[in-house]
């Protein structure tokens, strides 16, 4: 991981997202981070310039499209990027350790101890030629040395139990492909967790599950944050899935943050257009049955040529409410009305109030 790449020429440096929340400090503390990936086709700005923290106990919600920078942003909390073609410079604390720049040798010990994270495809994380009880005890294993094969199993077992999987003992000697896809998720939470680790990031935990799957383990995750007191950190793009288990929410778009605060303020009173574009597009249990989904209109942008200024302002309606200011200025964030909400828009704060409102009645959609 290299420190001396410098922020981009032409942009303005980017404030940090101040705590959200006094009391305890946070246990995960990201600041200014930038991620570049080096391709034939250019340099890919896959992440630039975003902070955020997280305090044990709390969970914190990454929305946004495909190609917004959330997965590649846990990659880099858990130093999972080839090291030969990433650029990553910023601040990465974990527990107060600083991870960038760190050994590969030294992260690899904190992960899966002190940090770990459930992918989104369980079929895919986990080795098919292997028996998903093995692979458990081998996680349990690298971080306790001195623990014998049977301890190992014993505790992938209890880990098992605990996930809520019928006869875990039994199962412990099961493939993959023998479990069905909600049992494999909660395998993969099983194995993220069998070291309890302070820090759980989730990507996408519930995209391939029916819903009554998806409700048990969001359930699952909450009981388990109240039992180890984890600080969690939840990407997905759906909305819903956020509002039953997020404290925070990060809006990101084009590998930036867009918005940040708590879910109440998020969800109830956004204040990014893209984060208006998002709630337009869930359909609502309160509003016309008969309302059409209104989809943002175009394409997310490229993470090589980003548009100038505003990385939003060719999909935005209100884009020329400031002349060329969306098209040349880079907005950062700023405080948004309540305490912790922040907004990297070039709207007023009295534009936007009334845009939502205008922007509510256009979509017909109840929030």
């Amino acid at each position: 991981m290299d420190r001396s790449d410098p922020a981009p020429s032409g942009e303005p440096d980017r404030p940090s997202v101040p705590e959200q929340r006094s009391g305890e400090d946070p246990y995960l503390r990201v600041n200014d981070l930038r991620v570049r990936f080096d391709t034939s086709d250019g340099v890919v700005r896959a992440v630039d310039g975003v902070s955020f923290s997280v305090q044990r106990g709390r969970t914190l919600g990454i929305v946004g499209e495909s190609g917004s920078g959330k997965s590649v942003t846990s990659l880099a909390v858990l130093g999972l990027h080839e090291e030969k073609r990433t650029t990553i410079t910023g601040e990465i604390s974990v527990g107060g350790r600083q991870l960038v720049g760190l050994p590969e040798e030294e992260v690899r010990r904190l992960r899966g101890r002190d940090m770990a994270m459930i992918f989104q495809d369980p079929l895919s994380a986990l080795h098919p030629y292997f028996t998903v009880g093995r692979q458990i005890a081998e996680a349990y294993r690298v971080h306790h040395p001195k623990a014998g094969k049977r301890a190992a199993r014993q505790r992938a077992v209890d880990m098992l139990g605990r996930v809520g999987i019928p006869q875990p003992a039994r199962r412990f000697d099961q493939y993959p492909h023998e479990f069905s896809g909600g049992m494999r998720q909660r395998a993969m939470i099983a194995m993220a967790l069998v070291n309890d680790p302070d820090l759980l990031i989730a990507d996408e935990p519930t995209t391939a599950l029916d819903v009554t799957v998806q409700a048990q383990i969001l359930d699952l995750l909450a009981d388990l944050q109240a039992e180890f007191h984890s600080a969690i950190i939840m990407i997905t793009h759906d909305l819903g899935v956020v509002s039953q288990i997020a404290d925070e929410v990060l809006v990101m778009y084009g590998g930036r943050a867009v918005e940040h605060g708590s879910v109440e303020q998020v969800l109830r009173r956004p204040q990014h257009p893209y984060t208006w574009g998002l709630l337009s597009s869930v359909p609502s249990l309160h509003g016309d049955a008969d309302a059409d989904l209104v989809p943002i209109a175009g394409n997310p942008p490229s993470l090589i040529n980003l548009p100038s200024g505003c990385a939003f302002h060719p999909r935005c309606r209100y884009a020329d409410r400031n002349g060329d200011r969306s098209r040349t200025e880079v907005p950062q964030l700023r405080p948004a009305g309540g305490p912790g909400h922040l907004v990297a828009c070039h709207l007023s704060a009295d534009d936007r109030t009334r845009l939502y409102a205008e922007d509510i009645a256009h979509v017909g959609v109840a929030r």
